[in-house]
């Protein structure tokens, strides 16, 4: 019988229990539900029929600070809570921030888990990120591999600060017996991203400069690195169907990787946002700035056995929404 939150993957629609019924019965805390990632999960869960969804947000709760999250479950006494929030940039802003990016990331799940225990909340979904896998970890990344070096060196901060949140969640679940659950999302991209050049990811990155250099007319663009590097993306709504998946139906403590399982290098990537952008110019690559992690591309087998999660954009289609959507929103409403 399917009761509660610890849901059996026998449990379907087809003998007695639906995901709409399911979310129905939650009460569900995002945090960072108002973010790039966040949006989306809250959209998906409201599309699942879920009539109590609270959005997270930092100028209402300071999730640094264990008394304002204790504050956040006693007012909302959440069923589920996904927990997305993070300080997080590329490698420019991960050079420039590391203690940051340190600090908030493990405070910030340190804390959360910790009041989570206290509250006794039946669920918590914790997103972590692939910038925890060791340098040279062999393609593709398995989640048994986690532990087998040390991250990249330009985002090892933040990578080393999000990877501990799993350690604290496979701890308290032997411990109290908490069902926590970690989920490791590959880079991510699509509409609503940060385009700001101070702390924006590759993707949003190049559409910009692309984008920028098409209506200024300037004949080149310079990239970082050398563009070898590989990277594997996931389409955010993909992502957000991936996290709502694993909350209703997975209930272990292994992390679980969610991605596409495709990887391209970045100097196809700059060529082909290039392309769909209409820049014809030329694309200069500075090698004196770092490349980052040779190659990302996670094993998305778990995922699939586990949830029965499976990319579905195709990755020119969703490059295509995300270049759309930026050049027909206004500046303004994009930050």
């Amino acid at each position: 019988m399917c009761a509660g939150l610890n849901l059996p993957r026998e449990c379907d629609s087809f003998n007695g229990w639906h995901p709409m019924s399911f979310w129905q019965e939650q009460r569900v805390a995002v945090t960072g539900g108002a973010g790039f990632l966040g949006s989306f999960v809250v959209e998906a869960l409201r599309a699942r029929g879920c009539r109590e969804v609270f959005v997270v947000r930092s100028r209402e709760y300071d999730l640094r600070d264990r008394r304002e999250i204790a504050r956040l479950f006693e007012t909302v006494k959440p069923t589920i809570m996904l927990h997305l929030a993070a300080v997080v940039g590329g490698i420019g802003a991960n050079r420039e921030h590391p203690g940051k990016f340190f600090y908030e990331n493990a405070i910030m799940g340190v804390e959360i888990v910790e009041q989570a225990r206290q509250f006794g909340l039946p669920k918590l979904v914790v997103v972590g990120t692939i910038c925890a896998y060791p340098k040279f970890t062999p393609v593709p990344f398995e989640e048994d591999q986690l532990w087998n070096g040390y991250p990249e060196e330009t985002n090892a901060p933040y990578g080393v600060a999000k990877k501990a949140i799993l350690v604290q969640c496979q701890a308290y679940r032997q411990e109290y017996g908490m069902n926590a659950i970690y989920l490791l999302p590959v880079n991510l991209y699509g509409p609503r991203d940060n385009f700001d050049p101070a702390s924006s990811h590759v993707i949003p990155a190049l559409i910009k400069k692309c984008v920028d250099a098409k209506r200024k007319g300037d004949k080149s663009i310079t990239c970082w690195g050398t563009g070898s590097p590989t990277r594997e993306f996931l389409y955010v709504e993909d992502a957000a169907e991936g996290i709502v998946l694993a909350a209703e139906k997975y209930n272990k403590p292994e992390p679980v990787n969610l991605g596409s399982g495709r990887e391209i290098s970045i100097r196809d990537l700059a060529e082909m946002i290039a392309r769909l952008t209409g820049f014809s110019g030329e694309i200069r690559w500075d090698a004196s700035q770092p490349d980052g992690q040779p190659r990302r591309c996670l094993s998305v087998a778990r995922a699939q056995r586990e949830i029965g999660f499976t990319a579905r954009t195709p990755f020119e289609e969703g490059l295509r929404k995300t270049v759309e959507w930026y050049e027909k929103v206004p500046a303004a409403a994009r930050l």
